[in-house]
């Protein structure tokens, strides 16, 4: 995918999500997103937070977009610090020593073929019925995965079996996301 925000803009973005998280601690009022017009349109984005040693310490986003991208990412950097269910909410101390990631996504657009997709270029989704899954396009590659594996590791975290992604039914999306960090 080819970057939409230049490094300065990236660096305001990542500055904000920080920003936004640390105005919680100190119940300051929300800072106001950078004047950068690709926020005033409605996109899709998650926030990551990795400890100081790399590991994952909060996650959230959403794939489809519903509101302009600077207060969907104030969101998810809200709930990615203080609503991960995974995690305890962070704490003020624990600042400091935590790294924000960003994934900006573009559209989701459906497949035919669940191994359309190319590991660490694409993210994929996979629905059957109620049940659904998603990795961001870096998952895979961090993780060291090939297609089969994500697609099984896609499909258990549907709560699916293994093979779950190979039952009629089951229907795929892939997307593309600009990813940057700290």
């Amino acid at each position: 995918m080819t970057a939409e925000f230049t490094p300065r803009e990236r660096r305001e973005l990542l500055a904000f999500v920080r920003k936004v998280i640390a105005g919680e601690f100190s119940n300051a009022e929300q800072p106001a997103a950078p004047a950068i017009p690709q926020l005033a349109v409605e996109r899709a984005c998650f926030v990551t937070l990795h400890d100081c040693s790399g590991g994952l310490r909060g996650c959230i986003g959403n794939i489809e977009a519903f509101e302009p991208l600077g207060e969907n990412l104030r969101r998810n950097a809200l709930n990615a610090a203080f609503s991960d269910p995974r995690f305890p909410p962070l704490e003020p101390d624990e600042l400091g020593e935590t790294l924000i990631e960003l994934s900006i996504l573009t559209p989701p657009r459906p497949i035919e073929d669940p191994t359309a997709f190319l590991i660490g270029v694409d993210g994929i989704i996979l629905r059957q019925g109620s049940r659904g899954a998603v990795f961001l396009p870096q998952v895979a590659l961090e993780q060291g995965w090939d297609q089969r594996t994500t697609l099984e590791y896609l499909s258990r975290k549907a709560g699916l079996p293994a093979n779950g992604w190979q039952q009629p039914g089951t229907v795929f999306q892939t997307f593309r996301a600009e990813v940057f960090g700290e």
